[in-house]
Formats: structure tokens, sequence, C-alpha cells
């Protein structure tokens, strides 16, 4: 069966939060139709005026980026730095699989800008089982990396006394969660609403069966409002004060930061700035493709819709060929966790979302990237390790 989807854009029914009003239109598209007609922009940068004034020169730092190095972040980090020349301290949470060309980004910007730089790793070992208890939980192997962002530069605002934190894009840019008539509060409540996939610290080391040491998850764990309030924190979206408009972001920070795009699996050459900083994203996109029946190309076709950047159809041919491809980086994924492919489709079809109906004989073979040999196969879990949590979650789940 073929899914209902956006009678303007292309984003389907089993997109996370999506409604459809009388006409068929999404909720997303009437959320960029507000933000295009009806948000005062010159308001909106007078507020932002007024909060970065009420911090400037008052701590070490003025504000907080976390920052990844892709467009986003280093947007953010630029127009900070540029326009309002504050001092700010970047903070990154290292997800372990960024990508060569996304380094050199990122020594070249901090150069360019010259900022300080906070860069954390964290425990490769725990990383390999939250990777693998959260696929199996969620289908979603991220975890680490959605609790990570959002959580440690909050700890790092606290043990540095940095009470302002600027985020990027405001989610109402791509889902519903929160909407453009309101400033987007980067919080506990948000983290819980759109991060951790429902799943904190502390239910993920009962999930993992107390084998691991707690203290190795602080760092997905949120911190203490109390301790947030003492420092009278604001965490707060860039977007929210300024129009995101991505493609006009992007060709500034090349032009003006020499920053340079890359190729992604399974998304069109065109976006050579979309997700580079991950050599393990053609994976999860290739899970949800295997949950919801649609992945990047349709939300990237939607954004460029919207934007009156891309007709409907050719949208629709943009998801047609670049969609349900079997990414080469899955057999560096399989190697990692100690699964077999088999064991991968049987956990990533438990969580297909209906209507869609994840038909696996039409799958292709995706193409590997020019920089496939030099991502990272170190630590692999052993299967012996892999399989206590399998069969914990197979036991849990009655399988």
């Amino acid at each position: 069966m073929s899914l209902t989807r956006c009678t303007k854009c292309v984003t389907p029914e089993t997109h996370e939060t999506i409604t459809f009003d009388g006409e068929g239109v999404c909720n997303i598209c009437k959320q960029i139709e507000f933000k295009q007609e009806n948000i005062d922009w010159d308001l909106k940068k007078v507020q932002l005026d007024e909060l970065i004034e009420k911090y400037r020169g008052k701590y070490d730092y003025d504000c907080i980026v976390p920052f990844s190095g892709g467009k986003d972040s280093t947007w953010t980090l630029y127009y900070l730095v540029k326009h309002y020349k504050l001092k700010p301290l970047v903070v990154r949470f290292d997800h372990g699989f960024l990508r060569p060309n996304l380094e050199a980004n990122v020594k070249r910007i901090q150069r360019e800008l010259g900022v300080d730089f906070h860069h954390f790793t964290p425990n490769w070992k725990i990383v390999r089982k939250l990777m693998l208890q959260s696929f199996l939980e969620k289908g979603d192997f991220c975890w680490h990396c959605h609790t990570g962002i959002c959580s440690y530069p909050m700890q790092v605002a606290i043990n540095y006394n940095v009470p302002l934190i600027f985020w990027g894009e405001p989610s109402a840019e791509y889902t519903s969660y929160y909407s453009y008539d309101q400033i987007e509060e980067v919080d506990e409540k948000r983290f819980n609403r759109a991060a951790n996939l429902g799943i904190n610290a502390d239910d993920m080391f009962y999930r993992l069966g107390g084998g691991i040491d707690k203290r190795d998850l602080k760092p997905y764990t949120y911190p203490p409002l109390k301790e947030l309030r003492r420092i009278q924190y604001r965490s707060v979206c860039l977007g929210s004060f300024v129009p995101w408009d991505v493609k006009k972001q992007v060709k500034i920070l090349k032009d003006e930061l020499g920053w340079t795009g890359d190729q992604v699996e399974n998304v069109p050459p065109e976006y050579d700035y979309e997700k580079i900083e991950c050599h393990m994203q053609g994976v999860r996109d290739y899970i949800k493709y295997i949950k919801r029946g649609y992945t990047r190309p349709t939300h990237l076709a939607s954004i460029d819709i919207r934007n009156d950047r891309m007709t409907r159809q050719e949208g629709m041919d943009q998801l047609r060929d670049y969609e349900g491809k079997r990414p080469p980086s899955l057999d560096i994924f399989l190697e990692l966790l100690g699964l077999s492919e088999e064991e991968f489709m049987e956990v990533a079809l438990s969580h297909m979302v209906s209507p869609y109906e994840h038909d696996q004989s039409k799958i292709k073979a995706g193409e590997k990237m020019a920089d496939f040999d030099q991502w990272s196969r170190d630590g692999a879990m052993s299967r012996e390790e892999s399989e206590v949590q399998l069969n914990r979650w197979k036991e849990r789940n009655g399988k």
C-alpha cells in the first residue's frame, strides 16, 4: 500500500507529530506558512539583542554553543561571533562517528573565528552498549548521541558558570513538538519530549541489567533543575529569533569560512550540507525507511517545496530515486554491535510504524562514499557481549 502524503509537500503519515487538515496539508507546512507570514522578525531580533546584553561580559564566557560542526551549529557559532562579537565556549560531544571532512571543517572554523573549544569523548565501551540497547528498545541506535549532545553542554554550563546556551534551528522547523508562535526553550521538558526517546539514564541503567557503573551514564543525564536555576540559565534556539534558511546560511559559511560539504549515503549530491558529520547517518536513515517508509530525501524535498524551490512532483521523483537503498555503512554497524543482518532486520521490523508495511525485496544497494575506507571499525563488540543484550530483549518481548 502507498502512504498518504501531504498534498503540499511529500511528508507521509508515518512522520512523527504529523496531522493533515481538510485539504490534506500537513501541520508542518502550516507552521512554515506561519513562520513566513505572521512572525515579526524585527521584533524577534530586538528580543535577541536584549537577551544577549543581559549576559554579555558577566561571565568567563558570554554563552555556550553546543557544536557538532554541521551546518546548523556552525551557522549558530558564526552568527553569534560575527554579528554580536560574543566570546563563546564551544562544546562538542563526540558521538564516535565523526567524518574526516567534518574534522577538517571544525579545525578551520576554530581558527577562522578564534574560539575556545571544549571536546568531550565518552567511554566507547559504554557507547556500544547504549547503541545496541536503544536500537533494540526503540529502533534508533542514536540514544547516546541524542542525549549526550543535549545534556552534556548543560552540565558544562553549570561547571563553568555560563548560563546562556544557544542552540541552532528550533524543532518547529521540522516537527510539531513546538510551534513558531513561541520561544522554544531547550530545557528538560524538550529533552524528554524530543531527544531521549522516552528513556532516561536511570531507565537505561535498568534496561542494561545494571551491568555498568551508574557514573558512566552521567554524560547522558540532564542536570537537576535546581542546579540550572542556581546559575539563572537560559537555553534557547537561535532560530527562534532569526529566520532559519539553510541554503542561504550554507552559502555564507562556504564563502566566508571555507566550510566544505560532503556526500552522504543515499542523499542527493546537491544536498552536500546535510548530516555530513556522521558516517552512520546512512544506517540511521535506512532504519527509518524500514520503520516508516521514508527517509532523508523526503525530508529535504519537503523543505525545498515549502520554500518554493522545488515542485511537489520533483520531490516525489527525488524520493523514488534515492530512498529504499541499503547503505554500505550497515556492514560497519553490524560488525561494531556484533549483530547478523537477520537479527538487525528482526529488530528494525519490530518497530515498524502502521500503516507502513516494509517490503525488503524492493531494497537496492547504495553506493559507497569516497571516504568509506576511513570510517572507524575499531572497538567492535564481541558476539558474546551482544548476545547478552539481544537475548534479554527477546525474553522481555516474548520472542
